[in-house]
């Protein structure tokens, strides 16, 4: 297997897009990827959850090939952002193919929230759990209600996380919501599904990223490397689990990709990880080592999260205060990583070399997990 880089990046602002098709924007992502790159694109992978379901199209990679002016290209429609990086990496390690361009986007904002709730529901259980009206949001409240009943915990607990990424999204220019808050008004806001209230709850938005993907370096800049990429899945259905409070996926899947770069947990220095709720990133966290089980909300407490912690965590906002793209969120990832890598970062780490994205569905069903080193 040859060494994969990253060799162009390329986003939209995250917002409401009503003037934009999903087609338009994952353009005009896909336009910043491929700028100055003169060699062919072997395959186009387009990330997208929700475009049939909401904008009555699917089929979208092939759609998005024509608009860039690439008709004959392989292309490929992937529900998950981390799983479309995951396959380009794949493609272009086994000499497939010398460059992928993976685009993700969504387009989710049009619509009534009760039909983008019901979109939402599908990557649910069909038969025993959405069937019955149970959402994601609720899910994530039953699971951080048992987290709070196991530990002994006050909804206060879960404050650093969100406050940590208004923060840093006030810095991001593409954020969707710029602007601080306090642990005082997490505390107060109007609840969701309890024990989530509004300010522990990321906004589903319309937005696009694009990520290059090639066997050669790019010829100037940071040389980025995908030193590490695996994925792992869980049951679908959340009432089959042994345990709530356990995110086997991530678990599996950054072993497996921590493995392959031939890291340690330490050597890690900025974290990007799927955090809809503040208990997502919490168990996450968990899952891979960086807290002991029923801790890992001490990473908040304590500032590990922080741009200056141990675990800088969100540094773009994260899903809360950037926005949620969700199919497309994976592939963001790399795009707010790979700034960090290169120093260019709304919100910086000193000297960060080595970054870990970690894209999860579901409750965890599937999760992907890459890791990302500049080598110069």
């Amino acid at each position: 297997m040859r060494p994969v880089y990253i060799a162009g990046i390329g986003q939209t602002s995250i917002a409401e897009h009503w003037d934009k098709t999903a087609q338009d924007l994952a353009y005009d992502a896909a336009q910043q990827a491929l700028h100055g790159y003169t060699g062919p694109i072997g395959a186009i992978y387009v990330a997208n959850a929700l475009s049939a379901a909401l904008g009555n199209q699917s089929n979208l990679a092939p759609a998005v090939a024509a608009s860039l002016g690439l008709r004959g290209v392989e292309t490929l429609t992937i529900e998950a952002g981390g799983m479309a990086i995951r396959q380009a990496q794949l493609a272009v390690a086994a000499g497939v193919v010398d460059a992928v361009l993976v685009v993700g986007v969504e387009k989710v904002t049009d619509v009534l929230d009760e039909r983008r709730e019901a979109a939402l529901a599908l990557s649910m259980d069909a038969d025993w759990e959405a069937f019955h009206g149970v959402t994601v949001t609720a899910q994530w409240a039953m699971v951080m209600r048992s987290y709070m009943h196991t530990y002994a915990l006050g909804a206060a607990a879960f404050a650093p996380f969100p406050v940590n990424a208004h923060a840093n999204g006030v810095n991001n220019k593409q954020a969707l919501y710029r602007f601080p808050i306090s642990a005082d008004k997490y505390q107060s806001a109007a609840a969701v599904a309890a024990p989530i209230g509004l300010l522990d709850c990321a906004t589903e938005a319309d937005g696009a990223a694009a990520v290059l993907i090639s066997a050669t370096p790019p010829a100037a800049g940071a040389v980025i490397r995908i030193a590490g990429s695996a994925v792992a899945s869980d049951s679908v259905a959340l009432h089959s689990r042994p345990d709530l409070l356990t995110l086997n996926a991530v678990t599996l899947s950054f072993e497996r990709a921590m493995a392959q770069a031939g890291i340690e947990r330490s050597d890690v220095d900025v974290f990007d990880v799927t955090d809809p709720h503040a208990i997502a990133a919490i168990l996450a966290l968990e899952a891979m080592g960086y807290a002991a089980t029923g801790t890992g909300y001490l990473l908040g407490s304590t500032g590990a999260i922080r741009p200056d912690g141990g675990v800088p965590l969100a540094l773009g906002g994260g899903c809360k205060a950037r926005g949620n793209l969700l199919g497309a969120l994976g592939v963001l990832q790399i795009v707010e990583l790979s700034q960090q890598l290169q120093g260019t970062a709304p919100t910086q780490v000193a000297d960060a070399r080595i970054a870990l994205a970690q894209c999860m569905t579901g409750i965890g069903s599937t999760v992907a997990t890459h890791i990302l080193v500049r080598d110069a």
